[in-house]
C-alpha cells in the first residue's frame, strides 16, 4: 500500500468488552506484539482475570471498569486509561469490540422489542460514546486509529437477530461517517468482522449449533495489530474479515480494492441514468 503513509501514533490501545472473548483475544494479541492495552468493560472481575494474563506478556496494561452505555461512565473510565497512557502518549489504537446478541434467535415479530432494542442499544450507543470520549485526544495528536467490531450481519440480511443485524449496520455508517469527517485529520477507521469465534456468545447461539469449524482469535487479533501498526491505513473507511482476509492478502489486494472503491457502505445503482447514482 502506497497511497497513505503510515501514522505515527502510540502503540497503545483501549479494548472494550476485553473482559472475555474477542476482546480478550484481542488484548493479548496486541500485548504480545508490545502494545500496552487498557481493558474496558462492565465487569470488573473478567478484567482482573485478563490482567493477570496480559502481565504475563510483559506487556504494560491498566484497567477500567464502567457501563458503556453511560455517559459520564464511559468519560471516567476514558479519562482513566489516557491518564495512565499519558507518557506513552494517550490512546493511539481504540478498539470498539464490546457487544452482545439477542436471547432469541427468531424473526422480528416473534421477538421482544425491547430485547432488540437492549441490543441496538449496547452495540451502537457504546461504541458512539467510547469514540466520542477518545476522539478529541487522538485529533489534538494528529491522529489515531478506531476499529469497529463488526459482523457480516452489518451488510447482509437475515432471518433472525433483528437488533444485531440493525446495530452493525449502524457501526458500519458510523466507520464510513469518522472516515469521511475526520481522515483529514490523521484518523483512520476499520470495520473487521472477525468471523466465527468460539466464545460464549457464539455458543449460546442454535445457528452454531455443531459448528466445527471456527475463526481463531489470533486471526483477529492479527488484523487488528496490523491495522494498529499502520499496515492498512489505506483501507479506512472500509470493510475487512478474519478468516478470509489476511493482512498480506489485503496489501496484496489494495490497488484493485481501491480503484474499484471496494468494502465500503453504499448504496448500490442500476448504472449511470439511475437517479440515485
Amino acid at each position: 500500500m502506497t497511497t497513505d503513509a503510515a501514522l505515527p501514533v502510540p502503540r497503545t490501545a483501549l479494548v472494550t468488552g476485553a473482559g472475555r472473548g474477542i476482546g480478550r483475544g484481542v488484548a493479548l494479541g496486541l500485548a504480545r506484539a508490545g502494545w500496552a492495552v487498557a481493558l474496558v468493560g462492565r465487569t470488573r472481575a473478567h478484567l482482573d482475570a485478563v490482567v493477570e494474563e496480559v502481565a504475563e506478556t510483559g506487556a504494560r496494561v491498566t484497567v477500567a471498569a464502567g457501563d458503556l452505555i453511560d455517559a459520564t461512565a464511559v468519560l471516567d473510565a476514558v479519562a482513566r486509561v489516557e491518564t495512565a497512557f499519558e507518557d506513552l502518549g494517550g490512546v493511539g489504537l481504540l478498539v470498539n469490540n464490546a457487544g452482545v446478541i439477542e436471547r432469541a434467535e427468531v424473526p422480528f415479530a416473534d421477538d421482544d422489542v425491547e430485547d432488540t432494542w437492549r441490543v441496538v442499544e449496547t452495540n451502537v450507543r457504546g461504541p458512539l460514546l467510547v469514540t466520542r470520549a477518545v476522539l478529541p485526544g487522538m485529533l489534538a495528536r494528529g491522529g489515531g486509529r478506531v476499529l469497529n467490531m463488526n459482523s457480516g450481519a452489518g451488510v447482509n440480511p437475515g432471518g433472525a437477530y433483528t437488533g444485531y443485524y440493525v446495530s452493525k449496520g449502524a457501526l458500519a455508517r458510523l466507520t464510513t461517517m469518522l472516515d469521511a469527517q475526520y481522515r483529514d485529520r490523521g484518523l483512520r477507521v476499520l470495520d473487521l468482522a472477525p468471523g466465527v469465534v468460539a466464545t460464549d456468545m457464539t455458543g449460546g447461539m442454535p445457528a452454531h449449533d455443531g459448528r466445527t469449524a471456527w475463526t481463531p482469535v489470533e486471526d483477529v487479533a492479527e488484523l487488528v495489530r496490523a491495522f494498529g501498526d499502520g499496515e492498512l491505513d489505506d483501507l479506512s473507511g472500509r470493510f475487512v474479515r478474519a478468516g478470509a482476509d489476511t493482512p498480506a492478502s489485503l496489501r496484496a489486494a489494495a490497488e484493485r480494492l481501491l480503484a474499484t472503491d471496494a468494502r465500503r457502505l453504499r448504496l448500490p445503482t442500476w448504472g449511470e441514468d439511475d437517479p440515485l447514482a
